[in-house]
């Protein structure tokens, strides 16, 4: 499968929320996170991300398609961060977030180190950072009763 990265434009907007929501929306439901969760982002919040100075927002491009997207904002200090990073979820599992964490990086060979958090509870997605090479640094933030977030960092 041809997975590219393409800079989203303010046009992308609509289309970037709704698969962002599709997406969390799981989550959302199942941690009650309400106050952090992507899925209750407004329309304004993803524009205003698309449009930040201080940051890339790419579509992921799946043969030509729009089916996700991932956020990197940088720092003066060459760290990097990732947020959001999503997929729809009817291309879910088929290796596109790893394949567009991979061309990020690529595409950012300045960045000292790259920094993201995750539901700690969601094992699946700690093996998936883990597996790119991220590990764990030991912060977390307690988002409620039933999530906690951690810090994942790579160099």
């Amino acid at each position: 499968m041809n997975i590219n990265l393409e800079k989203a434009t303010a046009s992308d907007a609509p289309a970037i929320l709704a698969m962002q929501k599709a997406a969390f929306l799981p989550l959302l439901e199942k941690y009650q996170d309400h106050d952090t969760n992507p899925a209750n982002e407004t329309l304004e919040r993803v524009l205003g991300r698309i449009n930040s100075l201080g940051s890339h927002f790419y579509k992921i491009l799946a043969e030509e398609k729009m089916v996700g997207a991932i956020r990197i904002r940088w720092y003066e200090d060459g760290r990097f961060w990732v947020s959001p990073l999503f997929v729809d979820p009817s291309h879910q599992g088929r290796g596109i977030a790893g394949e567009a964490m991979k061309l990020a990086e690529l595409q950012h060979q300045e960045a000292v180190t790259w920094e993201l958090t995750t539901i700690l509870e969601e094992e699946g997605n700690c093996r998936f950072y883990e597996n790119l090479g991220y590990r764990e640094t030991g912060v977390i933030e307690q988002l409620n009763s039933r999530a906690t977030l951690g810090y994942f960092k790579k160099q």
